[in-house]
């Protein structure tokens, strides 16, 4: 892109309407077994359940109200599940969530990532800090918890 077209594009964003981020798809295999586990396990709440004319279902969960939310999609060939979602989901107490999330019997990171140690998850470098580790849904989705403080 020339330095011309850029600095017309950059010249638009004063014309955009642009308020959020909206859902976040996470391709799954079975999405009453996903929206069980994201409801019972992580606590999130059902946000939107819709199927269009053709058959296939939009479904939504999110952590809490005001907070962008996870669409659950049938995984397809070319978009499978098991993937690194490069979702992050906050939490004030990681060390706690994690030894709840392990006592479910959901998958982990055995323990918080090292400190000072790089650890790269989905394209992004990780460090250890604030306090994180990795959780995976039945699926092998994963996401990482990080501490809001």
């Amino acid at each position: 892109m020339s330095l011309r077209a850029f600095a017309s594009l950059c010249s638009m964003s004063s014309q955009l309407n642009l308020t959020q981020v909206g859902p976040i798809v996470v391709p799954v295999t079975d999405q009453e077994a996903a929206l069980a586990f994201y409801i019972d396990v992580l606590g999130m709440q059902k946000t939107n359940d819709a199927t269009y004319d053709t058959g296939e279902r939009w479904l939504e969960v999110s952590p809490s109200p005001g907070s962008a939310s996870l669409c659950l999609v049938l995984a397809r060939p070319e978009r499978p599940a098991g993937i690194e979602t490069g979702v992050i989901l906050m939490s004030t107490d990681v060390l706690a969530d994690l030894g709840t999330l392990k006592d479910a019997g959901a998958r982990t990171d055995e323990t918080p990532l090292e400190p000072g140690t790089l650890v790269w998850w989905s394209g992004a470098p990780l460090a250890g800090f604030p306090t994180q580790f990795r959780l995976y849904d039945p699926d092998g989705n994963s996401f990482l918890i990080v501490s809001t403080s």
